[in-house]
């Protein structure tokens, strides 16, 4: 059994720049170079192993064992997910639904800032609350452009706005990890999770009318912004801490796409023309749609809806559950620091997983789209091809983030960033940032790092529900810029290849969001702001 060790070099710091290595060059490659995700993600993980096997003394077999066993998670939490999810996506294009779904968003604003609010912010927070993966980032992409929006900037603000719901996401998904790992109350870290993104929540909109007309954008429709957020964050708050964890990005987008709706109602002054960039379908003439053509439109999200809440029943989860299997995966024996095992085993959950739920809303919804399964299955196929060289990128960067883990590469990480003492709650969001920008997924960020924030916590004398909160809320900041989501993102749109630039574009909005979480985090670990931890 190999056994991790987070100081291999004799020196913590020398280590951790070691271990920091592979993230670093990761971002580089994207960023400054930009490379092509899948390149990107094949070079890091060749570093990470060149690391793992050199810097920590693990087997090279173990070593690729544990890129295999990461290669194997993604299908499951991205893959299936999103495949599914564009799937159903590609069916509204091919009934011609979703001409009239996008119909429908325009008649609440020909204002293409407040359809990025509606979209990318309102939308995309109740895709994220159902299913996240990556979906909300490929369906409200492709629904922008549409609407006439540059793919690139579309993708930009779909991975902007999907931030504020993340914590929350999969049905408080995350949380629900969060409070597994350390033992803790999942009602505490939502409540805790709720007073910090919700903040966040608030700044949101605005970032979307910046990037979509600037300066000028944010002077003419703030009120639109702000009703947005403002419900959002209020509403997200209220039902995180006093109803429901799981619960709370359902309500708050419903509530949130309702004030929009109120403001763009009051608001009767004349439109102001915004150029978005060229690409879409929105200078199409319009054609009145029946009442049943809209509630068609809808449906297959209807049925998303409602599928996804008739999933949360015990009856139905433990039927769902029936399909799971649960294993070892063959020849992978990890221990940690202290001579503890650690878990490598494979649940390969088919019956309950998003994915299926979501496969099974799309064949419910051939019924009232009118697809016929041969035709459906054409376009399942069409599907995974137009994903292409992104399903490579995904794979590798999953086997990047378990050869660190399990070599002990982000450990190191965290116990150095630990060592700082009480400037480790400032700190604390970054370490969720390093766990989604290598994993992907917030709910995987937790995983990896909701142990070592309870340990810091205690050790410097601090609430542990706060620093777990914290590493969930950091975390979400980083979902714009993980390699996955950027593959997902270019994927939709059409630009496979082009992550470098995606990269760049929201590289800037990740650091800044991070940066005021930070400094909520330090302040709600001091006298300041030491009353909203409960």
């Amino acid at each position: 059994m190999y056994q991790q060790d987070p100081n291999p070099t004799g020196s913590l710091f020398v280590s951790a720049l070691l271990a920091l290595l592979p993230l670093v060059v990761l971002l580089v490659l994207l960023g400054v170079f930009r490379w092509k995700a899948h390149w990107a993600g094949l070079s890091t993980l060749a570093l990470s192993l060149a690391i793992a096997v050199i810097g920590y003394s693990m087997p090279v077999g173990l070593a690729l064992n544990s890129a295999a066993y990461g290669a194997g998670q993604s299908v499951l939490v991205v893959l299936w997910i999103t495949f599914n999810a564009i799937w159903i996506y590609n069916l509204t294009v091919h009934s011609g639904h979703f001409a009239v779904l996008r119909r429908a968003f325009s008649s609440i604003s020909d204002d293409p800032r407040t359809q990025a609010i509606v979209i990318a912010f309102c939308f995309g927070a109740l895709l994220e609350a159902l299913a996240g993966g990556g979906g909300p980032v490929a369906i409200c992409s492709v629904m922008l452009i549409a609407l006439g929006v540059n793919p690139l900037k579309a993708a930009t603000l779909s991975l902007v706005a999907d931030t504020a719901p993340v914590a929350f996401g999969g049905m408080g998904n995350p949380i629900t990890v969060l409070s597994s790992v350390t033992g803790l109350s999942a009602d505490a870290y939502g409540a805790m999770a709720g007073r910090q993104v919700s903040i966040l929540a608030v700044l949101v909109p605005f970032l979307l009318v910046f990037i979509v007309d600037g300066k000028r954008g944010l002077r003419e429709a703030w009120p639109v912004a702000l009703a947005a957020g403002l419900s959002f964050g209020i509403t997200q708050f209220v039902v995180s801490n006093y109803i429901s964890y799981r619960l709370c990005d359902i309500i708050a987008a419903i509530v949130s796409v309702g004030a929009v709706l109120v403001v763009t109602r009051l608001r009767r002054s004349a439109p102001v023309p915004v150029t978005v960039g060229g690409g879409g379908s929105a200078d199409e003439p319009e054609q009145p749609d029946s009442r049943r053509d809209v509630a068609t439109a809808f449906a297959p999200y209807a049925i998303i809806v409602a599928i996804f809440s008739l999933a949360q029943f015990d009856a139905v989860k433990a039927l769902l559950a029936k399909a799971t299997w649960v294993f070892q995966w063959p020849g992978l024996q990890v221990a940690n620091a202290s001579g503890k095992a650690v878990s490598t085993t494979y649940t390969f959950n088919i019956g309950g997983a998003t994915g299926t739920l979501l496969l099974i809303s799309g064949l419910l919804s051939l019924l009232v789209l009118r697809v016929s399964p041969v035709k459906a299955l054409h376009i399942y196929g069409r599907t995974i091809r137009q994903f292409g060289w992104a399903i490579l990128a995904i794979l590798s960067v999953f086997a990047l983030s378990y050869v660190m883990n399990l070599s002990g590469q982000i450990i190191t990480l965290g116990v150095w960033l630990a060592g700082t003492g009480a400037f480790f709650a400032f700190l604390s969001p970054i370490v969720g940032w390093f766990g989604v920008t290598i994993t992907g997924t917030d709910a995987g960020a937790n995983a990896l790092f909701g142990g070592l924030q309870t340990t810091a916590a205690n050790q410097v004398g601090a609430s542990p529900i706060l620093f777990g909160a914290s590493n969930s809320s950091g975390g979400v900041m980083a979902k714009m810029i993980s390699p996955q989501n950027l593959a997902i993102g270019t994927a939709a749109v059409g630009l496979v290849g082009k992550e470098g630039d995606l990269f760049r574009r929201v590289f800037g909005w990740s650091l800044l969001l991070l940066l005021a979480m930070c400094v909520l985090s330090y302040l709600q670990s001091t006298p300041v702001l030491g009353w909203m931890v409960p």
